[in-house]
């Protein structure tokens, strides 16, 4: 993306008005973006951004600039009009960089693929979509692949390169009937090249939001209540991300905005959660091998059986409140400064028996697909959809209903869980937050709340 000379000539002109530290971000990605709606193909586009940030650090005093032009001359002035933020006598010094290559090349290329094998995909997940019940009036399908090159060097002799493969698939289907219309979707994405599609069968997800769809317009108002609810494994996760670890970055952590100040090593949650982001799980999708300031990726416990262990911090927020650095720095891209973000992130496997959970619960909710939601960090509290619920009666499912909201604060739920299952899977997602919008998993096995404030509008069942 350039060369090093260049490089120290860029991160030399960013300390030249007193900075401490000066980094330079470069960003070459190339992405396909294709959408189709009841078998049409209604958009297929292709990207490729290129372009450099740098950033220059005095004590906890940040400043960023970035460019897309990637000449020399564009780079020293990008350093120049981020160093132009530090006023100081005392110049800053680099040191010699130490080389570390991280890219490792997909399997299948997305080069090398034609857009007729990617609207081959669509099509087959609109069709098993469309052929699962009379009733799917409209079905919606995405396909994105992103191969994202990234180099980072910095004043302190890092040198760091990564490619980051990833793709991912959406279908959404639409049930009508009698002027009631319900939506499932599924979203499945891994961090690697095309061969992602030996492992995402595209009739299975296209079956799988009808079902949701066809399922949810026969549901029942979902009644009101205080209730052991039954979170299924997967996107369920999105309760931990949001509720609880976005309260874990540095971002929040650093400058007191969290409900988890001032915690580490104090019992936080139930003595059975064990909670982990783990950015090293080779072909997630939310998989790095380095983050974006040159720190190798890890696995982070957060959480070991109930006991808050670690915060996920980048180099900004060590500087604001000492603690390591954890591999977590990360940006949408050269037009953001990086900060604390998550990369897998999960409740780690239990003991327990999934069916088990149900038999003992007695009247509660089932959620089997979470849904989108709100949460305020500084508090916990949160609200979340559940796109795919069932009412639970003497520990039986009695029917499906629609229309539920989990409502609670993060430190709570935590406390309260009293089941968690054997098997975890994932569930993907984009993440936003002050650095933009970045890939991240969420999962868990199926786990118990003992009870949560469930919202809905039905009656009694």
């Amino acid at each position: 993306m350039t060369d090093q000379k260049t490089a120290r000539l860029v991160l030399g002109e960013a300390l030249r008005t007193g900075g401490d530290f000066s980094e330079l971000y470069m960003q070459d990605t190339e992405s396909n973006n294709l959408s189709m709606v009841d078998g049409s193909v209604e958009e297929a586009a292709y990207s490729r951004i290129k372009g450099a940030g740098v950033r220059v650090l005095k004590g906890t005093k940040c400043a960023y600039a970035y460019t897309a032009d990637t000449s020399e001359e564009a780079l020293i002035a990008t350093a120049r009009a981020a160093a132009a933020a530090i006023d100081d006598v005392c110049e800053g010094t680099t040191t010699s960089f130490a080389v570390r290559d991280y890219k490792t090349a997909p399997k299948v290329a997305f080069s090398d693929i034609d857009n007729a094998r990617r609207i081959a995909l669509l099509k087959e997940g609109t069709a098993a979509a469309k052929a699962y019940s009379p009733e799917i009036s409209q079905v919606t399908a995405r396909y994105l692949d992103v191969d994202h090159k990234i180099m980072v060097c910095n004043s302190e002799g890092v040198w760091a390169e990564d490619r980051r493969p990833r793709t991912r698939v959406f279908v959404q289907a639409i049930a009508s009937k009698d002027g009631e219309a319900q939506t499932g979707y599924v979203s499945p994405g891994l961090g690697m090249g095309f061969e992602a599609f030996e492992h995402i069968n595209m009739t299975d997800v296209g079956r799988e939001a009808a079902k949701t769809a066809v399922t949810m317009l026969h549901a029942p108002q979902c009644p009101a209540g205080t209730v052991p609810v039954v979170i299924d494994g997967g996107f369920g996760g999105v309760i931990l991300h949001e509720a609880c670890v976005h309260s874990l970055e540095a971002t929040s952590v650093s400058k007191g905005n969290s409900e988890f100040c001032g915690k580490l090593g104090q019992k936080i949650a139930s003595d059975i959660v064990n909670a982990v982001d783990d950015g090293t799980m080779p072909g997630e999708w939310g998989t790095i091998n380095v983050d974006d300031e040159g720190t190798p990726a890890q696995r982070n416990l957060l959480i070991e059986n109930g006991v808050l262990k670690s915060y996920l911090f980048d180099m900004l927020g060590a500087r604001r409140m000492p603690h390591p650095l954890t591999g977590s720095s990360r940006r949408q891209s050269y037009r953001y400064a990086p900060t604390s973000r998550m990369t897998n992130t999960f409740f780690a496997p239990g003991n327990h028996d999934s069916e088990e959970m149900i038999a003992t619960m007695g009247d509660g909710l089932f959620a089997a697909k979470m849904g989108g939601g709100s949460v305020n960090p500084l508090t916990g509290e949160f609200n979340f959809a559940v796109l795919e619920g069932y009412w639970v009666k003497n520990g039986k499912i009695y029917c499906p209903v629609r229309g539920a909201t989990l409502i609670g604060k993060g430190a709570e739920v935590l406390l309260k869980i009293d089941r968690i299952g054997k098997e975890m899977w994932m569930g993907q997602g984009m993440c936003g937050s002050a650095s933009g919008s970045i890939p991240t998993n969420v999962g868990q096995p199926r786990i118990r709340v003992e009870s949560i404030v469930v919202g809905g509008k039905g009656g009694a069942l």
